[in-house]
C-alpha cells in the first residue's frame, strides 16, 4: 500500500495520538502518512512526536531505516546536549542516538524511510 495522497488536510492536534512500541511512558506519535513495511524493508512513514514534560529515553534506539527529525518546539535533549527549535538532524540506517529527554515537552516532526 502506497502512502496517501494528502492535500494540506487540517491536522486534529488533541486527537489520534499514541504510544509507540517500545517507547516509554509519556512519548506519544501521531502518524500522518505510513506505507513502512520493516520486515519488507520498504517504504516511509512520516508522524509528529511529542514528549510529555519530564518524558525520557534511557536507551540509545537503532533502527535499519533512514530518520529525519525537525524539533519544532520545547526543548529537546538528546545525549545531554540541547537541541531548541528549528534543529535538524538525518540519521542513516544503524545509527544509535538518544537517550533523549524533554524538560519542558516538545513537538517533533519526523520522516522514516528505507532508501
Amino acid at each position: 500500500m502506497a502512502k496517501p495522497h494528502l492535500e494540506f488536510i487540517t491536522v486534529n492536534m488533541d486527537e489520534g495520538w499514541a504510544s509507540p512500541p517500545g517507547y516509554p511512558p509519556g512519548i506519544q506519535q501521531k502518524i500522518l502518512a505510513l506505507d513502512l513495511d520493516e520486515q519488507g524493508k520498504t517504504g516511509g512513514r512520516s508522524r509528529l512526536l511529542r514528549f510529555s514534560p519530564g518524558a525520557f529515553s534511557t536507551v540509545p534506539f537503532v533502527h535499519d531505516y533512514w530518520e529525519e527529525v525537525y524539533v519544532m518546539s520545547g526543548d529537546l535533549i538528546v545525549d545531554g546536549r540541547p537541541c531548541p527549535p528549528h534543529t535538524y538532524a538525518c540519521r542513516p540506517p544503524h545509527t544509535p542516538h538518544g537517550p533523549f529527554r524533554s524538560n519542558t515537552g516538545c513537538l517533533l516532526f519526523e520522516l522514516h524511510y528505507y532508501a
